[in-house]
């Protein structure tokens, strides 16, 4: 029997991928975004309004013939957002598209949460899903919430805690560190001796399409990551270097650089990189999954799109 999957958030950034890569199993998947109309439908994806999540949201249209549902609509973490904002967009938003699954054949929720709702920007140790949740942030302080909400209906559930996702068409944190890596600046890289784990747009996908294949996820809690972490040095290195830019020179005080993150009001990026965050992915190995993207390969990979689709745009703009 083909089975129907709902994906919210269907235009964002996993969601533009996720909603192929279901396609491709078969599933017959119910695209749901803000801009439906942006969704390229075919046979098996079938795009559908999704209400504002700041307001309630009556559910059961979306749910009509689903079996699977993968929520990943939310509120982006970003300054000047206020708590309440955040509790009801992700918090209260989730609980209510849980609550209306029950009673209906879902077979599987899964949730993407988010590694802040685990840990803070730093660590001392490697993050697992043994350590206690400590989350820091108003919004990821709401995605842990959420997963409560969730769990609170007793319908079958997965939870996935995501390190920072890269790959084509990123935003935020990433794609700022991008920009940065890229630019003229005599960066002191060489001095970050920090690791980061990450986590390839591709390998997230892989992950949430296994999750709703494998019965040994149902119930359980999982951080995800590349396999192997990167120091910051080498991120920035490998960036610079896709980018077309040379490698950054001599160690330097990191000092400086935090300096000019914080005075140009890049905090959140200085806080999400400067420290250590080492992300344990052992027990969804356990259960057999493989992630297909190596680290170093994805942000070059990444690299090489962001700058494909950007000469793309400007080809674009002259022929106007």
């Amino acid at each position: 029997m083909t089975r129907r999957v709902l994906v919210t958030g269907a235009t964002g950034f996993v969601g533009r991928a996720l909603v192929p890569a279901l396609a491709a199993t078969g599933r017959l998947v119910r695209a749901a975004a803000r801009t439906p109309a942006s969704i390229r439908g075919g046979d098996r994806i079938e795009p559908a309004p999704l209400p504002d999540l700041a307001d309630h949201v009556d559910w059961a249209p979306l749910l009509a013939g689903v079996d699977e549902v993968v929520h990943l609509a939310g509120m982006a973490h970003r300054s000047g957002v206020e708590d309440a904002g955040y509790d009801r967009v992700i918090r209260g938003a989730t609980g209510e598209l849980a609550r209306a699954c029950m009673g209906r054949p879902i077979q599987r929720f899964v949730f993407v949460s988010s590694i802040g709702a685990q840990a803070g920007a730093s660590a001392t140790h490697a993050v697992s899903e043994a350590d206690e949740p400590h989350p820091v942030t108003a919004y990821d302080r709401a995605k842990l919430a959420a997963e409560a909400e969730l769990r609170a209906t007793r319908i079958p559930f997965t939870i996935l805690r995501p390190a920072l996702v890269y790959g084509p068409h990123v935003k935020g944190n990433m794609a700022l560190l991008m920009r940065i890596s890229a630019s003229p600046w005599p960066l002191p890289a060489a001095a970050f001796s920090n690791r980061r784990s990450l986590l390839a747009l591709d390998n997230l996908v892989d992950a949430l399409v296994f999750c709703l294949d494998n019965p040994a996820t149902l119930g359980e809690t999982y951080v995800v990551a590349d396999p192997d972490p990167i120091t910051l040095a080498e991120m920035i290195t490998i960036l610079r270097e896709a980018a077309g830019r040379p490698a950054p020179g001599s160690p330097a005080p990191p000092a400086p650089f935090e300096i000019l993150l914080r005075t140009n009001e890049r905090s959140v990026l200085w806080d999400r990189i400067g420290g250590e965050l080492v992300v344990d992915p052992g027990k969804l190995l356990a259960t057999g999954w493989r992630p297909p993207v190596e680290t170093r390969g994805g942000l070059r990979a990444t690299v090489r799109a962001s700058a494909a689709e950007a000469a793309a745009v400007s080809a674009a703009g002259r022929k106007l």
